[in-house]
């Protein structure tokens, strides 16, 4: 029996923080930069006088005056009837000013995100044409809202009826989502043809003597059963970025990502020689992260031999830095791929590969991430 995997990040499925779509890229940058200490702040308790500066100016900056050329980025939710973290009144030049009045983490109810907005319709389709032309048996999926929105997407939008007749689209009838320590509430899912039978999450890895999470969203163990009665692991993981903070803290950050996963790895070995790791992990495949992997015994699905195309999976693909998304196979699974292959055509780059007829700009592409899919006889 053949059986096929993918993984795919779709930048969201309905809806992404507006910043994540703004085309200056030093803004979009900064706004992520802000909204990072923001929430760094916020956790802090108590609030030095210099703390209560810095988060007033923050949200006067991305929340407070917002004009249409610079939109509001970043909301702070309070439930009514809880403690507060600050009021507001107009300054002398009709801008509003932020006072912080909560003492600390403490002291007040709520949290910061991102303004979020609609992906626009023919995206969110382009999106599930990827899905419905890889047509993977078990799809791994990276920046996903929620599972609920899963759910939706899978139900309302992957069909024949949205997509058309001879698209080959068709719901899933299984599908699983744990929300992960992202505050931008971007996720790791899976859709299945198979049943899936348990989920062991990870947000709380290195939280043990109160240090931070080792997983900037988590590293969901999906347990698939297969016909015939065998179960299949796929790890699900998205690291931390390349960009948005400190370049030697992001790369630490991402190898000690790839320790841990190593760790679940060779657990997961324990109940099942069928293990797949996948999905963004944000680094090449010589980095520090990827080898440590690699050493593990894990073989990833573009150096399998019917492989044939460019070495990368993001952009482009052009370079072998763009390759970002994997599918690496545990040792009995590794003799078992007979295919791989990228699905590049939700993507726009028209000087490099065609994308599909309703991708007309970076505006309607499904993601700048292709999809990877792998055959297996299992």
């Amino acid at each position: 029996m053949t059986i096929r995997i993918a993984t795919f990040n779709a930048e969201n499925l309905f809806q992404r923080p507006k910043a994540f779509g703004l085309a200056d890229e030093e803004r979009r940058r900064k706004i992520l930069q802000d909204f990072a200490e923001l929430v760094s702040l916020l956790d802090r308790d108590p609030y030095t006088a210099a703390d209560k500066r810095k988060i007033a100016g923050l949200l006067e900056e991305h929340t407070y005056n917002s004009t249409r050329a610079e939109p509001r980025s970043i909301v702070v939710n309070e439930p009514r009837g809880g403690a507060k973290l600050h009021t507001t009144s107009k300054g002398a030049d009709e801008r509003t000013v932020v006072k912080i009045i909560a003492g600390g983490r403490s002291g007040w109810a709520g949290w910061a995100e991102l303004e979020r907005g609609d992906i626009r319709r023919t995206a969110v389709e382009n999106t599930a044409r990827v899905i419905a032309a890889v047509d993977a048996d078990i799809l791994l999926t990276v920046e996903v809202e929620d599972r609920l929105t899963l759910d939706r997407f899978n139900r309302q939008i992957l069909n024949e009826e949205v997509l058309g007749a001879g698209s080959g689209a068709r719901p899933y009838p299984f599908n699983l989502l744990v929300d992960g320590n992202d505050s931008r509430g971007i996720d790791v899912g899976v859709l299945s043809r198979f049943p899936v039978r348990s989920v062991r999450s990870h947000i709380f890895d290195g939280t043990e003597r109160g240090g931070d999470p080792i997983f900037s969203r988590d590293c969901p163990e999906f347990e698939i059963g297969l016909p015939g009665g065998d179960s299949l692991w796929i790890l699900g993981n998205h690291f931390k970025s390349q960009g948005f903070g400190p370049a030697e803290e992001n790369d630490e950050k991402r190898l000690n990502q790839a320790r841990q996963v190593r760790k679940i790895y060779r657990e997961a070995l324990k109940r099942s020689a069928h293990v797949v790791v996948a999905g963004d992990l944000n680094d090449s495949l010589g980095s520090p992260p990827i080898m440590a992997l690699r050493r593990a015994g894990l073989k990833e699905a573009m150096t399998h031999g019917s492989y044939e195309g460019t070495p990368g999976t993001h952009g482009t693909g052009n370079l072998p830095e763009q390759k970002l998304d994997y599918l690496m196979f545990s040792p009995q699974l590794w003799p078992r791929v007979r295919a791989v292959r990228v699905e590049r055509r939700g993507g726009w780059a028209p000087r490099t590969f065609d994308s599909f007829e309703t991708v007309t700009s970076k505006i309607t592409r499904a993601s700048d991430h292709a999809a990877l899919f792998a055959d297996l006889d299992l």
